[in-house]
């Protein structure tokens, strides 16, 4: 896999949107900023093996110690199985994810010395899928062809029909609390004993400093996922940020935003090639976590918000109630580039390939690559400090992937081509000079991510209509001039056939799907 990321990242400079920058501007001011500030993003660091509180023998243990009139009435049956899978490949991985399966790249059973967002086994080759933590009910129909192993079974009161009856006089809380005693790990709960059980809720935001005042703002969408140990729960945020899961805890619990979005796209490549990135929110009572997400915090933590909220706002104002056109396609899957500054829209995963000879002698295997986890975007974050570049920059590509949506696979393939192939034959000019094959292809789709990146940071953040890709061959302005005087995206974007490869095609696309703007797109047209 090693070989092939190298391949793919080469395969991505030569694909990639060189976008119009934002400058560094102040720092807001008079925000608490300090839950998450000491959390760590990179590899987590493992410390002791701990006894598993839920395994079902520890549960039996702690149930007799408070009930023992009780323990020869009341079955302490296994609910649920500790398991590891180890995917062979993406595809088995994504097999697991389909049936619902959620997963840890790092043991549920041991202390973690130093936190972090991802793991990997030292006895797994580097660049291969490392082994995923799971828990699984009881009786789990495994998948054929997947390597797994059961650690432990365990007993989780919440999955056993038994606990919702209330003439057993069972305090189950107590019983869980016990078993943590029992197993030496009666630190993982708060300090007063008595504590209730209590649904975790809260609150992710994230600043902007060019936007709404300056205040924090809802992360929008995400999974936040908790544990103790080997009981979960998931939630997802609502679009101002609120989360609550479904569950009751009294223990202590780790959370951590995974970014799998309910808007159906997800952001990855986290070091290691998994659709979703995970950041962890450290841990923290059971009550739940509230954190503010400034540019001041860890530098991947940001972005990974930034461009989820940039995300979450484009797929709603695709909605027929607003901007109305084609959202891209679901299962988007999304990487951030840190050490890149340029960005692409691909579509890798939906399909997109270009086989060529001439391809070939550059990208060796790239023509190969179409497999899962590619991605469909990537955003190039490097020296991207900003909540507006990011917003900027992740509008545009996604742009492209609703043209996408309307263009099709053919013609994609038709335009990656020409932009790759300029790049090399010009020495890095990345979207040529539009002389050669495929270059209508560009125009086209340049222009309208331009103009739909210009017209959504305008609603966003005010101002003038930012002049972004005008300094091209092409001439994103057609649309602007044509938006200014009254088509909206939407009218726009319904010409946008795979029939419409040049700026005469898209001329007489207009005038032939609107008549009564005739006068008003020919004047445009004439300017440029």
């Amino acid at each position: 896999m090693r070989g092939r990321q190298i391949v793919l990242l080469l395969a991505l400079v030569l694909m990639s949107c060189s976008k119009d920058g934002l400058r560094h501007t102040g720092r807001p001011s008079g925000i608490d900023y300090y839950y998450g500030n000491d959390l760590k993003h990179d590899k987590i660091v493992l410390g002791e093996r701990l006894e598993n509180p839920y395994k079902t023998e520890n549960m039996t243990k702690a149930f007799a110690a408070l009930y023992p009139t009780k323990a020869d009435r009341v079955e302490i049956k296994t609910t649920n199985l500790y398991v590891r899978f180890l995917p062979a490949d993406e595809r088995q991985y994504e097999v697991l994810e389909e049936m619902g399966i959620e997963m840890l790249d790092h043991p549920m059973d041991y202390s973690i010395t130093v936190d972090g967002d991802w793991y990997h086994d030292p006895e797994i080759p580097e660049g291969d899928v490392t082994w995923q933590y799971a828990v699984v009910p009881a009786g789990f129909d495994f998948p054929d062809n997947v390597r797994y192993e059961v650690i432990h079974e365990c007993y989780i009161a919440e999955n056993d029909p038994q606990t919702r009856s209330s003439d057993l006089g069972v305090d189950w809380q107590a019983v869980e609390r016990e078993a943590y005693v029992l197993t030496g790990n009666a630190d993982r709960f708060p300090a007063t004993k008595a504590a209730a059980k209590v649904v975790p809720s809260g609150r992710i935001t994230i600043v902007d400093e060019h936007a709404n005042g300056g205040k924090p703002f809802g992360v929008a969408g995400v999974m936040i996922s908790c544990n103790s140990f080997v009981k979960f729960d998931k939630s997802y945020t609502d679009r101002d940020g609120y989360y609550s899961m479904t569950k009751e805890f009294s223990s202590n619990l780790r959370y951590r935003i995974v970014f799998k979005n309910e808007k159906q796209f997800s952001i990855g490549f986290n070091l290691v090639l998994l659709p979703a990135s995970v950041s962890t929110l450290g841990k923290s009572g059971p009550e739940g976590v509230n954190m503010t997400v400034t540019k001041d915090s860890e530098d991947k933590l940001f972005r990974r918000c930034a461009v989820n909220n940039a995300a979450y706002d484009y797929f709603s104002r695709c909605a027929a109630s607003d901007l109305g056109f084609s959202a891209p396609p679901a299962d988007l899957r999304i990487w951030i580039l840190h050490g890149m500054e340029a960005s692409s829209a691909v579509m890798l995963h939906h399909g997109a390939v270009v086989r060529s000879d001439f391809l070939d002698k550059y990208l060796g295997s790239f023509a190969s690559l179409v497999e899962y986890f590619l991605p469909d975007i990537t955003i190039g974050a490097k020296d991207k400090d900003e909540y507006r570049e990011i917003y900027s920059t992740t509008c545009h590509e996604l742009a492209h992937a609703s043209h996408f949506t309307k263009a099709g696979t053919d013609y994609w393939n038709k335009y990656i081509l020409y932009i790759i192939e300029s790049f090399i034959k010009t020495g890095g000019m990345t979207y040529g000079d539009g002389t050669t094959s495929g270059a209508g292809h560009c125009e086209i789709g340049e222009m309208w991510a331009y103009y739909l990146e210009s017209r959504i940071f305008k609603d966003r953040y005010g101002g003038n209509f930012p002049t972004f890709g005008t300094s091209y061959w092409f001439y994103p302005q057609i649309f602007r001039s044509l938006d200014e005087r009254g088509m909206t995206p939407s009218d726009i974007f319904y010409v946008l056939t795979p029939e419409v490869v040049s700026k005469s095609d898209l001329k007489s696309a207009l005038i032939l799907t609107y008549p009564g703007k005739r006068t008003t797109i020919e004047q445009v047209f004439s300017r440029y």
